[in-house]
């Protein structure tokens, strides 16, 4: 029997169960769990001594996986901690903590093909660290500054006359009950002449790079799916992500030195699959703007049909192409 495959995501998220879907069709042991579950509907044993690594289970109502069999992991936003009712606010801190080392660190512990490796995810996600890794892999990068400082975005703009603003974190926040998006922004005179709110976070300033399209470049392993979006509004050529119903997608090959920056890009960064965001300029120059570990593929796989999702299980069960 094949090693089982570990599903570390949350509940409702519906590209995951595209990724189990696959790998069942194929006959893979599968146990999947949501972080969310644990510890009132998940539960876990586990032990290591001088003469033995870690061992032990995970165990639902229905399902049990031995730590020592797990042959791939995925791990993709799995939800908060859920503790019993009637757990004052630092209890149930506390016991989220404990439970982020404890389960979070056995886990992190098992030694299997990952996609992506919690921790490394953790530090990939910073926008700084991943554009000197890209700058370092060969990869064009726009001029970039992240300050609290106004002056600076001054001096920036002065430097490059054309600036956009973008959050360096997750673009998304809820104010007032509803789920809100930061989009990118190119600086106006007006935004120039007051800057007041820079100095009170660390915002993300680039020079903007002409565009001809962009491109959704997904990695896994060392296969790329790319796929070119065509902005057919002003809104969506700002940022594509604002108006998704102006966009039309084709496939297109991914250029040499593209290719080999990025396979340089995931392995500095110790990433097995990455969502990278490249501009291509009208000279045909690609320029990379950021790679998302946790980055979204399900629609572009839906949109273009290129094959992800059979990627990532190929990933999970150690099968290359």
């Amino acid at each position: 029997m094949s090693a089982p495959v570990l599903i570390i995501a949350a509940a409702d998220d519906w590209p995951t169960d595209r990724v189990v879907v696959e790998l069942e069709e194929r006959g893979a042991e599968v146990f999947r769990m949501d972080t969310a579950d644990f510890p009132q509907r998940l539960s876990l044993a586990a032990r290591i001594d001088l003469g033995r690594a870690w061992a032990g289970d995970l165990a639902t109502e229905y399902r049990t996986v031995d730590l020592c069999r797990v042959g791939g992991a995925y791990y993709r936003a799995p939800g908060a901690f859920r503790f019993p009712e009637g757990m004052s606010g630092p209890e149930a801190r506390f016991a989220a903590a404990q439970a982020r080392a404890g389960l979070g660190g056995v886990l992190s512990a098992v030694r299997c093909r990952w996609v992506n490796h919690p921790t490394a995810m953790a530090r990939a996600e910073f926008k700084p660290v991943q554009l000197a890794a890209a700058r370092a892999s060969g990869l064009h990068i726009p001029a970039t500054l992240v300050t609290n400082r106004p002056e600076d975005v001054q001096d920036f703009v002065r430097d490059h006359a054309d600036v956009v603003c973008k959050p360096v974190a997750s673009p998304v926040l809820i104010e007032d009950g509803r789920l809100k998006s930061v989009y990118t922004r190119r600086l106006t005179a007006d935004d120039l002449r007051d800057l007041r709110g820079v100095d009170t976070t660390a915002p993300l300033f680039q020079a903007w790079v002409p565009k001809d399209h962009e491109v959704r470049l997904t990695v896994v392993g060392r296969r790329m799916f790319a796929a070119a979006i065509h902005a057919g509004s002003g809104a969506a050529y700002e940022d594509w992500r604002s108006d998704y119903r102006a966009l039309t997608y084709t496939t297109v090959e991914v250029p040499a030195e593209v290719r080999a920056g990025m396979l340089h890009l995931m392995t500095r960064l110790r990433l097995t699959y990455g969502a990278a965001d490249f501009v291509v300029a009208p000279s045909g120059r690609w320029w990379f703007l950021e790679v998302n570990p946790c980055g979204q593929w399900d629609w572009i796989q839906g949109e273009t049909g290129l094959p992800i999702a059979e990627a990532i299980a190929d990933g999970l069960q150690g099968v290359t192409a």
